[in-house]
């Protein structure tokens, strides 16, 4: 429960950057064609902190490494507010940085969810405590919108959404600091007693051999690079190329979250009945599907529907394929796997928003779509294919 109410701090936070990051660069710098870049910062920053914070975590254990990151995050937050009113671009810059780094950190929180539960039980464990971003997402519009409304998208309109958002991740540290004890004690605890868990953690490339990790780190990769990049660039369609005012942004962002983890009990429970296979390239289709749609709709509650199915689709694909690298590491090699996953994942996404911000400013929107849906089905299609079955049996 704390775990997941920490996680709904973060997913507050990640609607705010998804939906402003874009712009508050934008109106520093005052380079429209840099659209992509303040996301593209958010990523990269939180995908290469996700490896390191991944290792400590396999040393020092999972909760202090995630407070740290809410600690960033609330740093992050305040530098961007400070950046923002003083139209001071290093402080932007440095501030958005950290927003990354602290959301890489905070989706680690998965490889907690992961130590807690056997096998048979896993992807409805980490379902249960990726759902508290659900509260995140009804808590972003009521905290961000009215403090937006009637306002201009400047500066000084912005600065208080990022200080709103620095005292929520002050509440996710007092939560996620709260978590007792801490959950790789609790993975020890529940291993089985086979002689699997004698001798020294695997190197990354002995991990990457073993059956169902290379499917599941192409499914991952795939499904967030896809879902970060239209979800921060999604925001920049609605109020530049749409005409809608600028408060909109928020609903649309939090019907995505929605999309994201509002099933994702049901969605544990399919995963762990149905298997991961069908889950990864279902997932990745779905979210194919949503992004396709792009290219034709352009209303408020329309758009608001296509990210819901690109949330939805991503909870397929994201949640099977976190299960299965679970599934495939003992308790001292698993936040390693997932940090690289992370890692890989995150800088994919980087440079699909920097290239999707330069593809929506010279192309359009449907150019975004269609690049965004081919880059999904590709990998489904292999997936579902069987390019190298994913087992839920798989064990280290």
């Amino acid at each position: 429960m704390l775990l997941s109410a920490s996680l709904a701090a973060n997913s507050a936070m990640l609607q705010l950057s998804a939906a402003v990051a874009s712009i508050t660069l934008v109106l520093v710098l005052d380079v429209e064609g840099l659209l992509g870049l303040g996301p593209a910062i958010v990523l990269a920053s939180g995908a290469l902190a996700a490896l390191p914070a991944g290792r400590a975590m396999d040393r020092l254990g999972r909760v202090p490494v995630l407070a740290t990151g809410y600690v960033v995050g609330a740093a992050g937050c305040g530098l961007a507010a400070l950046g923002s009113a003083t139209e001071s671009a290093p402080a932007v810059l440095v501030g958005l940085a950290g927003v990354g780094a602290a959301s890489g950190v905070a989706l680690l929180a998965r490889t907690a969810a992961g130590d807690m539960y056997p096998p048979e039980r896993r992807a409805r464990g980490i379902a249960l405590v990726l759902f508290g971003a659900v509260f995140g997402a009804l808590l972003g519009p009521a905290v961000f919108s009215p403090l937006l409304a009637g306002r201009d998208l400047d500066g000084e309109a912005l600065a208080p959404l990022w200080l709103a958002a620095g005292a929520i991740m002050v509440g996710g540290f007092a939560l996620v600091s709260s978590v007792r004890p801490d959950p790789r004690r609790i993975a020890a605890l529940i291993a089985p007693d086979d002689g699997h868990d004698v001798g020294p953690a695997a190197s990354l490339g002995e991990l990457l051999r073993r059956p169902g990790v290379i499917p599941a780190l192409l499914a991952a990769q795939a499904s967030f690079a896809v879902m970060v990049a239209l979800m921060t660039l999604t925001g920049a369609v609605v109020v530049d190329h749409h005409g809608h005012e600028g408060h909109n942004v928020f609903p649309i962002i939090g019907a995505h979250v929605i999309g994201m983890y509002a099933l994702v009990i049901v969605v544990g429970d399919i995963i762990d009945r149905i298997g991961r296979t069908p889950a990864l390239g279902g997932g990745l289709l779905i979210m194919a599907a949503s992004a396709a749609s792009l290219v034709w709709i352009d209303s408020v509650p329309a758009i608001s529907v296509a990210l819901f199915g690109l949330g939805l689709g991503w909870n397929f694909s994201f949640v099977a394929a976190t299960a299965e690298l679970a599934d495939s590491t003992r308790p001292a090699e698993r936040g390693r796997l997932l940090g690289f996953n992370d890692l890989l994942s995150g800088g994919t996404g980087a440079a699909l928003a920097l290239a999707g911000g330069l593809t929506l400013s010279e192309i359009g929107v449907a150019a975004l779509a269609i690049g965004g849906a081919v880059l999904v089905t590709l990998p489904a299609v292999w997936i579902l294919r069987g390019g190298r079955r994913v087992v839920v049996e798989s064990s280290p």
